[in-house]
């Protein structure tokens, strides 16, 4: 060893010095981290850049606003709209989708007769495209489509409605959309976290008297609590997210402003009216109660210690 050369770390006792503790591999990790600077990091800056700035786009020269932008997205009505009708998609397709996809998750795990076809039809929503989707229920929900059509069928004219016309409905037809959707596929994936779950356990709780509900609830779901916590982060995440596909292809956001979600609005803004600005201080805003939704999922499926459970 040369005078000048530094000592080598001293190892570990009983821990031999292997290739991959080499320095020089941690330069293998330079392209994955300018990756994520350049494709991740880089556009998140980007947005709070541009939401201070007066910009149409690209052919356009960006001036600097400050916090014009917030004043005037917190002042909109549009924007407090779709506030809200994203506040109401959220409060109805988790707390449905959710207990709704475990249990029939929880069934298929059981392995019915036919489960098979089950597992297939369940999941096959979720392998439709979002266009392809649009067009189904653009025909069922229209004014001379197969739900009024089934309406009058059986006599039940009165009945009938414009749902994608009215603003009392065109929100609730989304939102049924969404959990047409989102059921079936998450109760597939539950059914396969729920496969992995020790039989015995199940068969010990059946000796001893309990229920199909009870075992289904107080065995099999504290055993898989971090999955359902999964899903549910992930099914928000989808919920807030990507409702502007389909809120564009049924409804546009009207009547008026009464099916404008946020991410919709985000679209609206940046690709419709050319107001880079107000689509981004949008963005930031969905990005906050996208972190906000994930912290407060996870405290409220969180596992709990033995100890603050008998607090």
């Amino acid at each position: 060893m040369s005078p000048t050369s530094p000592p080598a770390a001293p190892l570990a006792p009983g821990r031999r010095r292997g290739p991959l503790d080499s320095p020089r591999l941690l330069w293998l990790t330079v392209p994955s981290l300018v990756w994520f600077a350049v494709f991740s990091v880089g556009p998140l800056v980007a947005m709070f850049v541009i939401a201070t700035l007066e910009w149409k786009g690209l052919i356009y020269e960006p001036h600097y606003t400050g916090t014009e932008n917030i004043r005037h997205v917190l002042g909109d009505d549009v924007f407090l709209d779709a506030l809200r009708n994203s506040a109401v998609q959220i409060a109805v397709v988790l707390p449905v989708m959710i207990p709704l996809a475990f249990m029939l998750g929880h069934h298929l795990s059981t392995r019915p007769r036919g489960y098979r076809v089950l597992s297939v039809l369940y999941f096959s929503p979720g392998l439709i495209s979002i266009s392809v989707t649009g067009m189904i229920f653009y025909g069922v929900l229209s004014p001379d489509g197969g739900a009024n059509g089934l309406l009058r069928a059986t006599g039940l004219d009165a009945l009938t409605h414009s749902w994608l016309a009215d603003p009392g409905t065109a929100l609730p037809a989304v939102i049924a959309i969404d959990l047409w959707r989102g059921i079936g596929w998450t109760a597939v994936l539950f059914a396969s976290r729920l496969s992995s779950v020790p039989g015995e356990v199940v068969e010990a709780a059946r000796l001893d008297g309990a229920g199909t509900f009870r075992v289904m609830w107080q065995i099999t779901f504290p055993m898989v609590k971090d999955y359902v916590r999964t899903l549910t982060m992930l099914q928000f995440l989808w919920t807030l997210f990507t409702s502007a596909a389909l809120v564009l292809l049924l409804t546009k956001g009207g009547p008026g402003s009464s099916s404008t979600t946020l991410s919709y609005l985000v679209y609206e803004k940046a690709f419709a009216q050319s107001d880079l600005g107000y689509s981004q201080v949008v963005g930031v805003v969905l990005l906050l109660l996208g972190v906000v939704g994930m912290l407060l999922i996870h405290r409220l499926l969180r596992d709990r210690d033995p100890g603050e459970q008998t607090r």
